[in-house]
């Protein structure tokens, strides 16, 4: 018995926001595919706003557009992740519908 590999692509968008050509604020969508759908899904990484420029809806503004771009792309899901110490953050992503499903594991190489 052996394991098997095969390269999957995926598709990375950035989207910034610029204010006198200096980017405040930016996201990522990576979208997707594994062997459960046949459609893609997408993941919502690296949102980050400057930090004199939060509470201005920044924030909002790119995630609406990550997840307007991710069913444009055909994706079923969107996920978003964020560390434990940032509940402002996690209040953003529940007022704009997105649902706290389960945990992330992560390991730092």
């Amino acid at each position: 018995m052996n394991i098997q590999t095969k390269v999957v692509a995926a598709k990375g968008i950035k989207f910034s926001i610029f204010e006198d050509e200096v980017e405040i604020a930016r996201a990522y969508l990576y979208v997707m595919h594994n062997d459960l759908h046949q459609e893609p899904f997408g993941l919502l990484e690296d949102v980050y706003v400057s930090e004199q420029s939060r509470g201005k809806g920044m924030g909002t503004r790119l995630i609406n557009q990550v997840m307007a771009a991710a069913q444009e792309q055909g994706c079923y899901k969107l996920i978003a992740t964020s560390r434990k110490s940032r509940p402002k953050v996690h209040q953003l992503y529940k007022n704009l519908g997105f649902q706290e499903r389960g945990l992330e594991f992560r390991i730092d190489f």
